[in-house]
């Protein structure tokens, strides 16, 4: 089968066009026909830091897919062929930059009816990464009658925090703000729902009280620069609560006298140690999928960068680098 990959870490030079095996699927495991993918920062990251030279095969990089089920394994019991589904796989198996993909189907959801692959597949990894911020992380009530409170969206134009900006707004009774700097951000961030916005040029707590806002309850922090802590830890409330997804090599010293609560989002955790919640994956997806064709969640796709080659996906990966992006970029299947 067709697929892009790295035998050396590098640039973006060092995507190439390879030929596997066809895979097979293990027990529990679907074989998807892969239709469209995105691009994360983390396919980015792992290109520039991860070196498989001493692997018998080239890594694979993708995480986002969208397809259509061509085999099952014997124990499975979600999915069967022909189903229409989406993903945002693993990240100790093989990626989804292949013609064919295998993924365990506790981690698989039915892809919207009312979507394209392309629109789908732009969904999966920041739906899960923003969902388990809101609801295992800071363990936010579900309800737009529950408690109020405020959040704060860090990078809200970027793919997890056009996700978050979304679910919070439909799910919850938080007051979102999102952070943006630039006049097509900031309109972005208000189309998805935030009620006020936040000019991330400047230091954060001083960003929000030119709008109005002394501190806040949450913040989910989809990135972070080096030495914000103390601005970071100004911006919270007393007794607040911040979720990081990014390395934080900052002290975290200045979040310590207003008992802010500080935890992690890594959204391979469930997989990566098979918990035995990993199904929790399967069944978030399924109402993201279900609340996208009632009309409630948008795909946050942007852009299409074409079929999958690498020449697409060097571009693909040279726009994630600028650090500008909106939204997410997508590519289809291969020619």
């Amino acid at each position: 089968m067709k697929a892009i990959g790295y035998k050396a870490k590098g640039g973006v030079e060092v995507l190439t066009e390879l030929e596997l095996p066809m895979p097979e699927p293990g027990p529990r495991d679907l074989r998807v026909a892969v239709k469209a993918v995105s691009v994360n920062p983390v396919d980015v990251k792992r290109r520039r830091w991860e070196d498989p030279s001493e692997s018998p095969l080239p890594r694979v990089l993708g995480y986002d897919a969208a397809g259509v089920v061509d085999a099952v394994g014997s124990e499975v019991t979600l999915f069967r062929p022909g189903d229409e589904v989406f993903y945002a796989g693993a990240m100790d198996r093989p990626g989804t930059n292949s013609e064919f993909h295998l993924v365990d189907e506790r981690i698989v959801g039915p892809k919207p009816t009312s979507l394209s692959f392309a629109e789908a597949a732009a969904l999966p990894l920041t739906s899960i990464t923003a969902w388990e911020m809101l609801f295992d992380r800071m363990k936010v009530p579900r309800g737009l009658h529950t408690p109020g409170g405020t959040l704060l969206v860090l990078n809200g134009a970027g793919g997890v925090g056009s996700m978050l900006i979304q679910l919070a707004t439909r799910l919850t009774g938080l007051t979102v703000i999102a952070s943006a700097s630039r006049p097509e951000t900031v309109e972005w961030v208000k189309k998805l729902g935030a009620k006020h916005v936040a000019d991330h040029s400047k230091p954060i707590d001083e960003a929000l009280r030119a709008i109005g806002f002394d501190g806040v309850d949450y913040i989910g922090a989809i990135t972070s620069m080096p030495g914000s802590a103390p601005s970071l830890a100004r911006a919270l409330n007393p007794q607040g609560h911040i979720t990081l997804i990014d390395n934080f090599d900052d002290s975290i010293a200045p979040f310590k006298p207003k008992s802010i609560t500080i935890s992690w989002e890594m959204m391979f955790t469930r997989s990566l140690f098979q918990t035995a919640d990993m199904d929790a994956q399967h069944r978030l997806l399924k109402e993201v999928s279900e609340m996208v064709d009632a009309g409630l969640l948008q795909t946050t796709l942007t852009h299409v960068e074409g079929s999958l080659t690498a020449a697409n996906l060097r571009r693909a990966h040279e726009r994630i680098e600028t650090g500008k992006a909106i939204g997410k970029t997508v590519l289809e299947g291969f020619q």
